[in-house]
């Protein structure tokens, strides 16, 4: 299988959630599956039905991030410079609108554009790859065309 980047505070992020899911979500389950058995016919039982269908999410979800620690491969953006790459802090400005934004470029396991957070493979990341200050992007989104100017590239 191929890794896949990943920033460190990415990667603590999906050992800290994995932790949660093991040491506290998985034994409460167990412990809400345990006390539904106890009320009887477990046919018409709502609770026990929705404690296995919680089980079966957490579970999964185990399965999920165990498989993407194991295929993760960590990159430190402050050794990297030069060009936009993988961990940059990229602030571009919309050159229509001049609305400014900041994004790091992240793999996709950490991806939250709410939180600044780009996905390498979203339409934007793959057009500022390569790019460097000062230079100009245009990138298809579903609303259109839209044309961006980089202000600074950072690696922190």
């Amino acid at each position: 299988m191929e890794k896949f980047p990943i920033t460190g505070a990415g990667f603590a992020a999906l050992e800290e959630e994995l932790k949660a899911l093991k040491s506290v979500e998985r034994p409460a389950i167990i412990k809400a599956i345990a006390e539904a058995r106890e009320h009887g016919d477990l046919s018409e039982n709502a609770e026990y039905h929705s404690a296995r269908e919680k089980q079966s999410f957490i579970e999964g979800r185990i399965k999920e991030l165990e498989g993407l620690i194991s295929l993760s491969e960590v990159i430190d953006p402050s050794t990297l410079s030069g060009a936009i790459k993988f961990g940059a802090t990229v602030t571009i400005v919309d050159e229509d609108t001049d609305e400014e934004k900041t994004y790091q470029i992240v793999g996709e396991a950490e991806a939250d554009i709410e939180a600044g957070k780009l996905n390498i493979k979203s339409p934007l990341a793959r057009a500022l790859i390569g790019k460097d200050e000062e230079d100009s992007v245009e990138v298809r989104t579903p609303g259109g065309t839209r044309s961006y100017e980089i202000l600074k590239v950072a690696y922190i």
